[in-house]
């Protein structure tokens, strides 16, 4: 379920909002695999099936910056912005990667707006992601992502 907000006004007064779950995402082999292929970050704990078997995590991992990574696929589906002239990423502060994601595991995020503040005409609004492991207790991920966004006048 995502949240929509549609001026300046509505996101600023969105702080602390609780932005509930994205749907659940399968950690395949095969994407593990692309994303080390575009990175170059080819160690065995991601790559190498058989070695990873008897490694300290009993399979391939995904990389840490490719569930990062996801959280740019999960958060639209928390948080829908209408009526915008623009949005930029800016950033983000405190990233962590509390618990692996083996392979096959399945993730989403959940996500939380921490702060909304005026920047000029625009909001910086910084969401706290946290990638959840289905069956695991502490997340693979957790991001202070920083945006801005710049809404169009609202029509009267």
């Amino acid at each position: 379920m995502s949240h929509t907000f549609s001026s300046a006004q509505a996101l600023l007064a969105a702080e602390g909002t609780d932005l509930g779950c994205s749907e659940w995402l399968t950690i395949s082999q095969a994407r593990i695999d692309l994303f080390a292929e575009a990175t170059g970050d080819h160690q065995w704990i991601h790559v190498d099936p058989e070695r990873a078997a008897s490694g300290p995590f009993g399979a391939c991992i995904a990389h840490g910056y490719l569930t990062q990574s996801l959280v740019n696929l999960f958060l639209p589906q928390l948080l829908t912005l209408e009526n915008m002239a623009m949005g930029v990423n800016y950033g983000s502060d405190r990233v962590r990667f509390p618990a692996p994601v083996p392979v096959g595991s399945r993730v989403r995020g959940r996500g939380q707006i921490l702060r909304a503040e005026p920047l000029g005409d625009s909001v910086q609004l910084v969401v706290r992601v946290n990638v959840e492991v289905e069956g695991q207790e502490r997340p693979g991920c957790v991001i202070d992502t920083i945006s801005r966004y710049t809404f169009n006048p609202l029509a009267e």
